[in-house]
């Protein structure tokens, strides 16, 4: 993180709103994943002693994922472990990187937007219709909002890398092959 003592007013409300939205993130991550793993460990345990499960267990354990998934995906974005496309880093000449930088954040920001509206607009159909989850009883719109919300999140940090790419996370990548670096860029 930059020493927010020397940035612009504007540059430390985004580095301020990327450190809340992350750790928003985190805290939500980790209550899901903690709901997961209970309910489906009391559903084992409900089964071994009664030789009947929780009807609702795998339900609840299914929309904890979706959280733990959405929220696990800004948390990749922030941390730079998301998979990225790598196969042309080395066609383009590196005095192209900052303008490219800047794009790739544009463009995945863009994605995020148009991913996230139609998620929202499944969302709006779902609460105009009054869907519920037919063992819980329970309306399906607030797990399914998760998604929009996600995307939304995400274009907002893309934009914010966009503006500032000295917030950007330092890129590890999920995979990287040996005798690579995940800053080696184009050769030129």
């Amino acid at each position: 993180m930059l020493d927010s003592s020397k940035a612009s007013p504007a540059l430390s409300a985004a580095q301020r709103t990327l450190h809340i939205v992350a750790t928003v993130e985190k805290y939500l991550c980790l209550s899901a994943f903690a709901v997961l793993v209970t309910v489906l460990f009391a559903d084992v345990i409900s089964r071994e002693a009664t030789s009947a499960g929780l009807h609702w267990a795998s339900r609840v354990g299914v929309w904890a994922n979706v959280v733990v998934v959405m929220a696990g995906f800004g948390l990749a974005s922030s941390g730079g472990v998301h998979l990225r496309p790598r196969f042309l880093d080395r066609v383009l000449p590196t005095r192209w990187n900052p303008i490219l930088q800047r794009l790739q954040q544009v463009l995945m920001a863009l994605f995020c937007i148009a991913i996230g509206s139609v998620a929202l607009s499944v969302v709006l159909g779902s609460w105009r219709l009054g869907e519920v989850e037919l063992t819980l009883f329970l309306p399906v719109w607030p797990v399914q909002a998760m998604l929009p919300l996600a995307f939304f999140v995400a274009a907002l940090r893309h934009l914010l890398y966009s503006l500032y790419p000295s917030l950007l996370p330092v890129e590890s990548g999920a995979f990287n092959v040996a005798g690579t670096s995940a800053e080696a860029g184009p050769r030129s």
